[in-house]
């Protein structure tokens, strides 16, 4: 007679077993695919929880209803492959982390509007599967806002929209794919929450590493999911450090003890009395801010106090003897949606002259690219010795520029008064804390 609870039991497990081969299949097809995700794809478990609603994971195991999976792969391999790469891509982009105090319910959705917008511009045979039209649709309307439709950035579109009920359930329903119920489980310890974070972000650093250097080929096929790793990557720059970045090698008059060796100086001193065998040199190397300029965003949504601490700050950098040459080359560009004013600063006295009758000019509208294209002007006419990079203070809404140019690019901004969703993915950011800006009355 057949014990029908050791049946079940056996039932159960062969079902696991076959769970486990779809999981493990669908994983090994994605890496044939994206070697690039190697990494990532191999860094989850599996484990079957009836009470689950469909798939979930928690950062650290996918966790599977059995029956709903097996129903799922029915319905086709690639139905299984985009579920466990939207998984996969909650942890890379640590969608799961709590993130300030935000609705939950949107944030879930537009976490999962930002992974299957990846998912659907990877243009793969393991995950393509045709987009409906109202999907489309959406994504045509976030892109008009939006360079990249990362969570932060259409989570905060979402919260703008005022959906109504209806609106939010059909979107729900159209982009659902994983229960996120084991984002934050109830009692988790928050040093777990820092080491799942620290441990994704490695994971897509390396990412990040890893598309960049397997070719042009590779970049193509994946460029949704590069551009999304490119933007989650961007560091958050230390300002002091980041002006460090215009400077260039250059050789000044004065003594460079580095280079002197006293042994052969006191040496040839008490040989020959009074010619020393080594004399310091007169000239020495030196890294420092030569030639670089400095944009300051005037429309109506930049206050002039902001603005003139934001140049103190940099004045006060900039005053520091290791920081610039006698002569220097530093233009302070005034722009709303076209240049207002360019002034060219030399010296010390003529940065303090311009500091005493600092005005804003302009507050107008914001579009960033007129100022770019005035730099390039000035570089075709021979204005620039060594142009390393620009800075443009501002908070961030306007209209960015797509091309990268051929020096560094950041956009200067104040802790919590600014919006970063759309920069440009090639651009620096440097934030600023508003009370380390100087306070000067």
């Amino acid at each position: 007679m057949v014990d029908p609870v050791r049946h079940r039991q056996l039932e159960e497990l062969n079902i696991v077993e076959l769970c486990t081969r779809i999981l493990s299949n669908a994983r090994n097809e994605l890496y044939l695919n994206m070697r690039f995700l190697d990494v990532a794809l191999g860094s989850l478990g599996y484990e079957a929880a009836p009470d689950c609603g469909g798939v979930g994971t928690d950062g650290f195991i996918i966790y599977y209803a059995p029956q709903f999976l097996c129903r799922l792969f029915k319905k086709g391999r690639v139905l299984v492959n985009r579920s466990y790469l939207h998984m996969v891509l909650h942890c890379l982009f640590c969608h799961m982390d709590t993130r300030g105090n935000r609705d939950a319910r949107i944030w879930n959705l537009a976490c999962d509007i930002a992974a299957e917008s990846i998912i659907d511009g990877l243009y793969l045979g393991c995950v393509h599967h045709q987009p409906s039209f109202y999907r489309l649709d959406w994504y045509g309307r976030l892109k008009k806002e939006l360079a990249v439709l990362n969570g932060e950035g259409v989570y905060q579109i979402l919260q703008k929209a005022e959906l109504s009920e209806k609106q939010r359930e059909r979107l729900e329903a159209e982009f659902y794919v994983d229960d996120h119920r084991y984002w934050e489980p109830a009692g988790e310890d928050p040093k777990v929450q820092i080491m799942r974070q620290n441990q994704w972000d490695k994971k897509r650093e390396q990412l990040q590493t890893e598309m960049e250097t397997m070719g042009n080929g590779q970049d193509e096929e994946a460029k949704s999911l590069l551009e999304h790793v490119q933007v989650e990557n961007r560091e958050r720059y230390d300002y002091k450090q980041f002006l460090r970045k215009f400077s260039v090698l250059k050789e000044e008059m004065q003594v460079d003890p580095d280079s002197f060796d006293y042994v052969f100086y006191t040496y040839g001193m008490s040989l020959y009395g009074n010619m020393p065998l080594v004399e310091p040199l007169e000239t020495k190397e030196i890294s420092r801010i030569e030639d670089f300029v400095i944009v300051i965003d005037t429309s109506m949504s930049c206050s002039g106090e902001l603005v003139r601490r934001f140049l103190e700050e940099t004045y006060d950098v900039l005053c520091e003897a290791d920081s610039y040459f006698r002569k220097v080359n530093i233009h302070i560009i005034q722009c709303d949606e076209i240049v207002r004013q360019d002034r060219l600063i030399t010296c010390r006295e003529e940065m303090e002259a311009y500091m005493k009758d600092f005005s804003i000019i302009g507050q107008g509208g914001t579009d960033f690219r007129p100022a770019f294209e005035y730099v390039d002007q000035m570089m075709g006419r021979g204005m620039f010795h060594r142009l390393r990079g620009l800075l443009y203070f501002t908070d961030g809404q306007g209209i960015y520029p797509v091309k990268q140019r051929a020096y560094d690019t950041a956009f200067v901004f104040v802790k919590d008064q600014y919006v970063d969703i759309s920069v440009p993915a090639w651009a620096m950011k440097v934030v600023l804390e508003p009370g380390k800006l100087l306070e000067k009355g």
